[in-house]
């Protein structure tokens, strides 16, 4: 036998309840997500697992799912270790649908490193190293916020990651109230997910600068992109940029017009590994370090970014909280595991994370 072919692919409405969480574009009280194994003649599957964020992508579950079956139709009896080849098959059929794109490229790599037998970062070429998340605060009263960024610090946390975007003057009293809370040492970061206007942007980030502010994620709408020059040149805080950056192309124009210090890889925009891989080495070759973040993903996809994430020297900042963000049910076995706000895995071959049966017994399943 040459190599595994595909010969079928199990696709799960995987949705995890969750305790609701507010950012500037809306509030979801469940995590969206698709699930896949993607069977070979091999003996073993690969799985993958992706989160829809319709306020952000533009995908929901349900396109999720539609798109799936077709890509599962699209791969079946192919070769499963030609990535390249299987992943152009999909741009080829549809543009987009970066969400459910990235849950098949994992599926593929879990694959080509069970094949090869060893665990995924190894297989790319990676080394492990320290990985300490920060965790997240969702919009609230400034009170409410402070109150949860005591307990986080009580907790152990070293490293928040604020949400703002919901009027720039309550968000400078919100930074003020958590800064007094936690005081001098701990690193704040803040993400506006593109709640501000070009004034609101200059007007909080030069009002909440003297709290010793990391970096700022995405201030404004991305298709405020030109304005970023003129916001970097009036802004005291480093700018991130997330929904402007889908790809390398992206990622280049970002970068050729000096619009962001930083870029936040997430595979929900990437489409997965493949592309998330040539964003980073575009950033890496412009001294732009990268963050690897994420939308509502539980441990399975988690598992399969420290995995890039070991793989990928340039990736300097860690937004891999989300499982510790108030999901209600933990449907994976294997995987990450968090020591405080550390992340590590084992060296099982693959993504070395899979689905709890018992769980998946509760998910609408299809077969293609």
């Amino acid at each position: 036998m040459t190599h595994p072919t595909i010969t079928a692919v199990d696709i799960y409405r995987f949705c995890i309840p969750m305790v609701p969480f507010t950012i500037a574009t809306g509030t979801m009280a469940h995590a969206q997500n698709v699930f896949i194994r993607v069977h070979t003649n091999a003996g073993f599957y690969g799985v993958g697992e992706c989160s829809a964020f319709p306020m952000i992508v533009g995908e929901t579950q349900d396109t999720c799912l539609v798109m799936a079956k077709d890509f599962a139709q699209l791969w079946k009896g192919k070769n499963a270790l030609d990535i390249e080849a299987r992943l152009q098959e999909l741009h080829s059929f549809t543009a987009g649908n970066t969400t459910i794109k990235s849950a098949f490229d994992m599926a593929l790599y879990d694959i080509a490193a069970k094949h090869a037998g060893l665990p995924l970062y190894k297989f790319l070429g990676g080394e492990k190293r320290e990985v300490e998340s920060d965790i997240t605060i969702g919009i609230s009263t400034p009170e409410d916020m402070a109150r949860q960024a005591s307990a986080f610090k009580a907790n152990g946390a070293k490293i928040l990651k604020v949400k703002l975007g919901k009027n720039a003057q309550t968000d400078t009293e919100r930074i003020k109230a958590i800064r007094e809370a936690v005081g001098a040492y701990m690193k704040i970061r803040v993400d506006a997910n593109q709640g501000w206007t070009f004034d609101e942007a200059v007007f909080a980030l030069q009002a909440i600068a003297e709290h010793d502010i990391e970096f700022c994620e995405q201030p404004m709408r991305t298709w405020y992109d030109d304005k970023l020059p003129a916001l970097m040149r009036l802004s005291p805080v480093k700018i991130m940029a997330d929904e402007s950056v889908y790809n390398h192309h992206d990622a280049r124009k970002q970068i050729d017009s000096g619009s962001c210090h930083y870029i936040n890889i997430k595979m929900a925009k990437s489409g997965g590994i493949h592309e998330a891989k040539k964003i980073h080495d575009v950033a890496a070759a412009h001294n732009i370090p990268c963050m690897m973040g994420g939308m509502l993903e539980s441990r399975i996809a988690l598992s399969c970014k420290l995995h890039f994430v070991y793989d990928s020297p340039n990736i300097k900042f860690y937004d891999m909280d989300t499982c510790m963000l108030g999901h209600l049910q933990d449907p994976c076995v294997g995987g990450v595991t968090y020591d405080g706000y550390k992340l590590n895995i084992s060296d099982a071959p693959g993504i070395g994370a899979d689905a709890n049966e018992e769980f998946l017994e509760g998910c609408e399943r299809f077969i293609v």
